[in-house]
């Protein structure tokens, strides 16, 4: 396999690039349990832990069956968050965000998925993204649903309940 070429993703406000385990110590100050409460995993016990996890998203990028992206702010540089496409080889990949808590409510969220929809559209042979998020979970449901996404269906993990939302590739991202 082919892996895609990854440059940086550059929005209004925002700049993307694949994760290096040089952001491991950004990364894991903003995983805090109420960031993580709508999301299928904990924050990570400690620094050496989330290390190996990110060890193991570079090796995926690298792999290219999944891509995790940074977010930063294309002003400053400040770490915002990180976005993700999931099962990168499928026909209808997985995304996924998340914004620091400190950057909350000033729709980064959206403009990250944006441009990460955009940049699969040039590289992915998607006809779809899978986009599950908490049922209670507004702010990122508002993202799909910006994106075209229909609720397909439904789930649950030990933590909550949620849809499953299809978003089509071929809508226009804006």
């Amino acid at each position: 396999m082919v892996t895609p070429s990854i440059n940086l993703l550059q929005t209004d406000h925002l700049v993307l690039r694949p994760f290096s385990c040089a952001d491991g110590n950004e990364v894991f100050a903003e995983i805090t349990p109420t960031l993580t409460r709508f999301m299928a995993f904990d924050p990570p016990d400690s620094l050496a832990a989330f290390e190996k996890i990110g060890q193991e998203w570079v090796r995926l990028i690298e792999e290219g069956s999944e891509y995790t992206f940074v977010i930063r702010h294309l002003q400053d540089g400040r770490f915002m968050g990180i976005a993700a496409v999931h099962d990168a080889t499928e026909d209808e990949p997985e995304l996924g965000i998340w914004i620091s808590e400190r950057e909350h409510g000033h729709g980064y969220g959206g403009e990250a998925v944006r441009a990460v929809v955009h940049w699969c559209a040039e590289r992915l042979a998607a006809v779809a993204y899978r986009y599950p998020v908490a049922v209670e979970n507004v702010a990122s449901r508002k993202i799909a649903e910006g994106l075209g996404g229909r609720v397909v269906g439904t789930e649950q993990n030990a933590k909550f309940a949620s849809v499953v939302y299809r978003i089509p590739a071929s809508e226009p991202v804006g």
